[in-house]
């Protein structure tokens, strides 16, 4: 398989900046559906209050403002009145179908405020990819899409129509009122179907754009290893780096060896180098390692006529227990002080 196949999934950095630019699964035809239906729903639970509104409206109109005198005055205030009144009627709709969009938006993508989407991008201007865009496969589906939902509706109404036809034929003899009522029911019946149609057909569409997005946002292994790179640093590069500071770290704890009072060794696997004078609480570890580094440090204090004690479960214990510049514990002081001690007596008995 080539390293530059996009087969593995996007990374949260990938999706994190995907997400900033406003690029995200979301299907538009799902909020238009979610509004369709709950729009009409409203109508059956407002319904009664909107007619006595528009009852109210057009009783005025023919009681009160039917009886003025037509001034500048009173059409103004008669459009005034009437704007009044008929944001009254539909404010509820409105409320209902705002909160139903956001509602929809927000179950799809959560909370996202982004502008990069309204920046201008000349490339959206090449006819080329223009021409790509028609006669993609995403083209297609969106118009089999299409086709299937105006298939399925047409179909709804058609039933629907067809099982009231028996009182579409007596609308002639039926009265006015009864005629409003039946269009009235019919329209609301015919809207909450199509709203729950669309609702469904929205529901696959969201998952078909889910699908497109994740299929879109899937990167190869060199991708995933670039954006490592970028994020975390070149892992050679930071390799680098750790052996130099290894190496500044170990050419500094040598340098303090020959301030040592003495190396405690094993024999030849580790090696403590010790310093203690007045001003300190107690002996300290200034410089410790194993195998190469417990060599340098035993040529170095040879060197430097350091006196080496071998006391291999001291020398163990320090290693294990004592970072260096720390002081030795209570526990070893018995220990150390002996060492120290023997230290001191042939330095006495050389002098």
């Amino acid at each position: 398989m080539f390293s530059g196949e996009k087969t593995e999934d996007a990374t949260p950095k990938k999706r994190q900046e995907s997400r900033e630019k406003g690029q995200v699964a979301k299907s538009m035809e799902l909020p238009a559906a979610f509004i369709l239906f709950f729009s009409f729903m409203s109508f059956y639970i407002f319904g009664s209050y909107m007619k006595t509104q528009l009852t109210h409206v057009f009783r005025s109109i023919f009681h009160d403002y039917l009886l003025l005198d037509i001034t500048m005055k009173n059409v103004i205030m008669l459009f005034q009145n009437l704007f009044v009144q008929s944001m009254l009627i539909i404010a509820p709709i409105l409320a209902i179908a705002m909160a139903t969009a956001i509602f929809s938006n927000y179950l799809q993508i959560g909370v996202l405020f982004t502008s990069d989407p309204l920046k201008m991008k000349f490339s959206k201007l090449n006819p080329i990819e223009g021409a790509k865009n028609i006669l993609s496969i995403r083209s297609l589906v969106d118009f089999v899409k299409s086709v299937l939902k105006m298939s399925i509706i047409g179909y709804v109404v058609y039933d629907t129509l067809w099982s009231e036809k028996s009182t579409l034929m007596d609308l002639a003899r039926l009265p006015l009122e009864n005629i409003f009522l039946f269009m009235a029911t019919l329209t609301l019946d015919l809207g909450m179907k199509i709203g729950l149609i669309l609702i469904v057909l929205a529901l696959f569409d969201y998952m078909y754009q889910k699908y497109e997005y994740e299929k879109n946002l899937r990167m190869s292994k060199q991708d995933i290893k670039d954006e490592y790179k970028k994020s975390e640093g070149d892992p050679l590069i930071k390799s680098k780096i750790r052996q130099t500071q290894r190496r500044m770290a170990m050419q500094r704890m040598m340098q303090e060896v020959p301030k040592a009072d003495v190396v405690i060794t094993n024999p030849t696997h580790f090696a403590i180098a010790l310093k203690y004078d007045a001003n300190m609480k107690a002996p300290t570890v200034i410089a410790k390692g194993t195998d190469y580094i417990a060599l340098k440090i035993r040529q170095i204090a040879k060197e430097n006529q350091i006196i080496t004690v071998e006391n291999k479960p001291l020398a163990r214990t320090l290693y294990a227990q004592v970072e260096i510049g720390e002081a030795i514990p209570a526990d070893m002081f018995q220990a150390v002080a002996e060492v120290l001690a023997y230290v001191y007596k042939l330095k006495g008995k050389a002098n």
